[in-house]
């Protein structure tokens, strides 16, 4: 069993400067785990974001951004708060309302792997995490997969409202907007042992509370982490073994999402647990 001393990024995108920023204005904040990466874009009206991409990726759009996605020849027009499963190949999204755009990537997307702020924490490959390991192909082939947020119940009888998709490649756990702050007296400080966790944050201010696993050299160990995020949009990469929880600060709507890549199995093995398990087949067990 390798040690988990890999640190955790932390990306404040409302206070630093963007990775990469388009002609037109647009700015993009990249961030990568292992397997996966987000794409934070602050988008401006007519922005226009094209792909040619070798496996699927996810668009999240939240209230009051709207775009046009394109891929395949099929065309969604979206008002926001919707996440989109954008099929591999030629694709693209333009901007009808200026707002922010999060996009996630398998590693597959190299390119942007490449330009995340935190590459250099990548470079050994992360031996301690589990390989990328498509799932199988969806339900009918790959096409757009448009679900609206406004519509998306969740099975989940905890206070937290998990909302939880997946691809082929990536599982996204949309938590429903929090309109009063988590109870300290019960949070859920727990780990992963072989995969890595990114924590996005869309709306208010967060806590992430890290506590690192000690092992035999003591040179390598890590104090605590209690790391404050004053706003959104931001990102936390959670490395695997590292327990850690969250809470919600001040006053108003928080909103966070959950990245995983590839997809949980102890979430897909949970009866309708899955929003879209009906469309994307869990691996055949061997």
């Amino acid at each position: 069993m390798s040690e988990a001393m890999r640190a955790a990024t932390h990306a404040r995108h409302y206070a630093e400067p963007p990775q990469q920023t388009d002609a037109d204005g647009t700015r993009h904040w990249i961030t990568r785990a292992a397997n996966f990466l987000t794409v934070v874009s602050q988008a401006e009206e007519g922005a226009v974001l094209p792909r040619d991409n070798p496996d699927e990726y996810v668009v999240l759009l939240p209230p009051g951004t709207a775009a046009t996605i394109e891929a395949g020849g099929e065309r969604i027009e979206s008002k926001g708060n919707s996440l989109t499963i954008v099929p591999p190949g030629v694709s693209r999204v333009t901007v009808r309302k200026a707002g922010v755009v999060a996009r996630i990537f398998s590693k597959r997307a190299e390119d942007l792997a490449k330009a995340a702020v935190n590459a250099a924490t990548y470079a050994d490959g992360a031996p301690e995490v589990a390989d990328l390991k498509p799932w199988p192909d969806p339900v009918g082939g790959f096409r757009l997969r448009h679900y609206d947020l406004d519509k998306a119940v969740s099975p989940d009888p905890s206070p937290l409202g998990m909302r939880v998709f997946r691809s082929t490649n990536l599982m996204i756990n949309v938590l429903m907007p929090w309109q009063k702050r988590r109870d300290e007296t019960k949070l859920s400080p727990h780990s992963h042992e072989d995969f890595e966790q990114i924590s996005l944050s869309m709306k208010g201010a967060f806590a992430h509370h890290l506590r690192y696993p000690w092992g035999s050299d003591k040179t390598r160990w890590r104090e605590d982490e209690h790391a404050r995020y004053d706003a959104s949009p931001s990102v936390l990469v959670i490395p695997a073994r590292v327990l850690h929880t969250t809470q919600d600060l001040g006053e108003g709507i928080t909103w966070l999402i959950d990245v995983f890549g590839p997809p949980r199995m102890d979430f897909s093995s949970r009866e309708g647990f899955v929003l879209n398990a009906a469309e994307y087949p869990m691996p055949t067990a061997t």
